[in-house]
């Protein structure tokens, strides 16, 4: 860690309704021992994204450690992508998706010093309709709950709980679709269609076990059915589920199109009702700073 001489910290100050006082204190302790620079960028919710990128092209920072959830750091990630600065990631917002991918440590210490560390890999990121989605996407069932979940006044696992039931009740499933992928078409149905580069939800529900962020390619993953002892093995991470009830294809670009506008959702943002999208995946955009194990994990399944 002794060549990073400038570190940008970004923060989303109300991300998860955390208090960020103390992380921002700590992160100042450790950039005095590193004798490095420490400048401090919190998201306003204005025009940051400009504000950013002058930032990032001004001070040229050695590192970057962004402070948010799945909306941050795709934020950073797309004033990143064509850079070569190594991110680090420190979750702290109310949906963490990637950081539940990255197997990042529990501790706020063990986490920044994961981020200031030298263990990298270089993330793919998957293209929808050009907007930067970094684990998950996908149409029907799930994006109608985080929908609903939007409207709660109750946060967390509990919150996404309580609005499964209406969810359900109100849901017009399942939903048709055609798929345009690896040269052919295919017309099929069912309750989600999902778009991953990762292999599991912000919630832990594992339901891509063989994705990978840095292999160049996506996977397509068609859940047919409402079949709740599929979806409890999913919540258990066994890997071994019923072709019955999740068909997966894995491809570098595709076409979705639905019979009529559907819940669309990216990383935990519900994003509207779509009818169509593009999908392509963009290789090694993302120098991402992870845990040792998680590097060795990736290169063992490549």
């Amino acid at each position: 860690m002794g060549h990073i001489k400038t570190v940008l910290l970004v923060v989303n100050p109300i991300s998860g309704d955390i208090d960020k006082s103390d992380l921002i204190e700590l992160v100042k302790k450790e950039t005095i021992k590193l004798n490095a620079r420490l400048i401090i960028f919190q998201t306003s919710g204005g025009k940051d994204d400009i504000s950013l990128e002058k930032i990032i092209n001004i001070e040229n920072p050695s590192r970057i450690i962004v402070a948010g959830g799945d909306g941050t750091i795709k934020f950073v990630a797309e004033a990143l992508h064509d850079k070569k600065i190594p991110m680090g990631i420190i979750p702290a917002g109310s949906a963490n998706g990637l950081a539940v991918n990255l197997n990042l440590p529990p501790t706020l210490e063990e986490q920044l010093e994961t981020a200031l560390g030298e263990n990298f890999l270089e993330m793919d990121i998957i293209s929808i309709n050009d907007e930067f989605c970094l684990h998950m996407g996908d149409f029907g069932l799930n994006a109608e709950l985080i929908k609903n979940y939007s409207k709660s006044k109750v946060r967390g696992k509990l919150g996404y709980l309580l609005q499964s039931i209406p969810t359900l009740v109100e849901s017009e499933y399942p939903f048709e679709f055609q798929i345009e992928v690896n040269n052919r078409t295919i017309n099929t149905q069912g309750i989600l269609l999902a778009i991953a580069n990762a292999r599991s939800y912000g919630t832990g529900a594992t339901v891509n076990p063989n994705g990978q962020i840095n292999d160049g390619l996506f996977e397509l993953l068609l859940f047919k059915n409402l079949n709740f002892f599929e979806i409890l093995k999913t919540l258990r991470n066994e890997v071994d589920l019923d072709p019955e009830f999740l068909e997966t294809i894995v491809t570098d670009k595709a076409r979705i199109s639905c019979s009529y506008p559907v819940a669309f959702q990216i990383d935990g943002e519900y994003l509207g009702e779509y009818q169509s999208v593009r999908v392509s995946i963009l290789p090694h955009q993302i120098q991402l700073a992870v845990p040792l194990k998680k590097v060795v994990e990736e290169k063992l399944l490549l």
